[in-house]
């Protein structure tokens, strides 16, 4: 079974999205995302110029093979770009492979490890009574997990809290980023309060969850850490840059707050050390930018061995398809900790009709043949791509900082 065409196709329901649509000589098609927020294009060209001529003829079913071709045989290896090329290849010959045997990826990968995967949802606030109000509508909608980002006084946008009545989208459509102002200090004085009023409101139970967005120094980490202790956070996600392994070793030292971290790696190399000295408690790399559902079940099996979950990225960034993949892959790994889930508009969901679904607290990819998600063509070519960048953040005083 060979492959016989492979295609590129862009679409912006409301946001843009990448996919890889394989089709094999027996008319069997598979979807994967190569969706990369702000820099859509790079993948395309990456996608449509260097990589597609070379699957056409390629035996569907050697998935290694093929992920080993695209990965060592190019020489230049890894970055957010190649990786989320070579991640679409993997995922759409995964899609194959699964629709030709019958049956629903996570069986193909050992089968079901949990009845669900358990998910956390955002709610965000411009000031604490707006963010009790739309924590308490996430517990009403069956979530048992949120990530609580809240507004910060005398900043006028902040990374995760919608400006309106509509759900927080980063990525704003320009021809230039946008730019907010960042406050460190600032920051550090108010989070601690927001999260001993979610506690006195919600009790102990609800899972909690909060993301610093890269923005702290190591010792600014250990110190919300540390303050966040009371509060039984169930993880505290990208508290300072993730290239720097020796960074959240001394935050590791000064807090036992749970970390999180890794979305923006893309290989295995990228969080070795990471995994191997323990220095967090969740890995979240996921299919779409991490070489798909081959490499990302490499990393998970590395960080089971240092007995950390996994906690897949899942904002509106990542497509349905992609979704889909690493809710297969959660189901299936021993290691599974937290599936983030940001919800689609409906549109989005039209144009990607998909099985996985949402109900107590969980998802479950279906079980559907392969990934359960398909593409609806004439629909997503109604939407084209819309030209949107991620903001990039500066201090009160000019400085570029990291958004």
């Amino acid at each position: 079974m060979r492959i016989e065409h492979a295609e590129v196709v862009v679409t912006s329901p409301g946001r843009n999205f990448v996919t890889l649509k394989l089709v094999t000589s027996d008319g069997v098609t598979g979807y994967g995302d190569a969706t990369l927020n702000g820099r859509e294009l790079a993948v395309v060209s990456y996608l449509r110029d260097h990589v597609a001529p070379l699957l056409i003829g390629r035996d569907a079913h050697r998935i290694e093979d093929t992920w080993q071709y695209l990965y060592r045989g190019a020489y230049w290896r890894g970055g957010p770009v190649a990786m989320t090329a070579i991640a679409a290849v993997d995922v759409a010959l995964w899609d194959i492979k699964g629709k030709v045997c019958g049956l629903p990826v996570y069986q193909l990968l050992g089968g079901a490890c949990r009845d669900g995967c358990l998910a956390y949802t955002h709610a965000s606030g411009r000031d604490l009574p707006e963010l009790l109000e739309a924590v308490a509508g996430k517990l009403a909608l069956g979530y048992r997990a949120v990530r609580a980002q809240a507004g910060v006084p005398d900043l006028g946008k902040v990374y995760g809290v919608a400006t309106g009545d509509g759900a927080y989208e980063p990525a704003g459509r320009g021809a230039r980023p946008d730019e907010e102002v960042w406050d460190s200090r600032a920051y550090l004085r108010h989070v601690p309060d927001v999260f001993a009023a979610l506690r006195e409101q919600f009790g102990p139970e609800p899972a909690l969850l909060h993301d610093v967005h890269h923005r702290l120094t190591p010792l600014q980490a250990a110190r919300l850490g540390r303050a966040l202790e009371p509060h039984d956070l169930f993880w505290l996600e990208d508290v300072t840059p993730a290239e720097d392994p020796d960074a959240l070793r001394l935050v590791r030292g000064h807090t036992v707050t749970p970390l999180a971290i890794g979305e923006v790696f893309n290989t295995i190399w990228d969080c070795r050390t990471i995994l191997q000295d323990r220095l967090v408690d969740y890995i979240r790399v996921k299919p779409s930018h991490t070489g798909g559902i081959s490499h990302v079940r490499r990393i998970l099996a590395l960080a089971e061995l240092s007995q950390i979950r996994s906690g897949c990225h899942g904002a509106t960034d990542i497509s349905p398809v992609g979704m889909a993949a690493a809710l297969h892959v959660g189901l299936a790994i021993a290691n599974f900790g937290i599936q983030e889930h940001q919800p689609h508009d409906p549109l989005v969901d039209e144009v990607f009709p998909h099985a996985y679904r949402f109900a107590d607290g969980s998802l479950h990819p279906g079980d559907e043949p392969g990934l359960g998600v398909s593409l609806d063509e004439p629909l997503a070519a109604r939407h084209p791509y819309v030209a949107a960048y991620l903001p990039v953040a500066r201090l009160v005083d000019g400085t570029l900082h990291d958004w």
